[in-house]
């Protein structure tokens, strides 16, 4: 029932699923402490990079988290830097998915919509190591970050297909000779 004089707040956000693949395979082969310690240096460095870039852990999602950015370009950066930090640890691969729009900010700390849903089933898509966002995310701010298409994608729960890229860290520019 809907509270007299309330009206839902729309908000504009950018959201991205992270998530640590083969950890539930980990914990099994190495062990509750090991899968532990594995953990809390993954939230460790995901806090770290996140502060970094002014993006916001919304929620902790087990050996995964979902990201709330007010601008996309750093939560981008974020995602993209988060995947090389992952990398240096190690042990296993992350996947995510982003996606940004309008959504609903519910009870001042959730939110809901087809921005966060997308995000979602991008990150369940992604494979091992890869990075998935729709095309339309893109921006030319994001200057450590280039886009290799990936396709029209049927995403469940859309109608219509998403044209879907996979965000990679920029090579850095040679220095032209002079």
């Amino acid at each position: 029932m809907p509270v007299a004089g309330i009206s839902p707040a729309r908000v504009e956000r950018g959201f991205a699923f992270v998530d640590l693949c083969d950890f539930t395979r980990y914990t099994d082969d190495h062990g509750d402490r090991e899968a532990v310690a594995l953990l809390a240096e993954f939230r460790a460095g995901l806090r770290a990079v996140v502060a970094s870039h002014g993006v916001r852990i919304a929620k902790w999602l087990g050996d995964g988290a979902m990201l709330v950015g007010v601008e996309n370009e750093p939560l981008v950066e974020a995602v993209v830097h988060l995947k090389d930090v992952v990398a240096t640890q190690g042990v296993l691969p992350l996947r995510a998915g982003m996606a940004a729009g309008p959504v609903i900010l519910f009870e001042g700390d959730d939110y809901i919509g087809n921005a966060v849903n997308l995000a979602a089933h991008l990150c369940d898509l992604a494979s091992a190591g890869r990075l998935l966002a729709p095309a339309d995310l893109l921006s030319d701010l994001m200057v450590n970050t280039r886009a290799e298409a990936v396709g029209l994608l049927a995403i469940p729960g859309f109608t219509d297909r998403v044209e879907v890229v996979e965000l990679r860290e920029a090579e850095p520019e040679p220095w032209a000779d002079g």
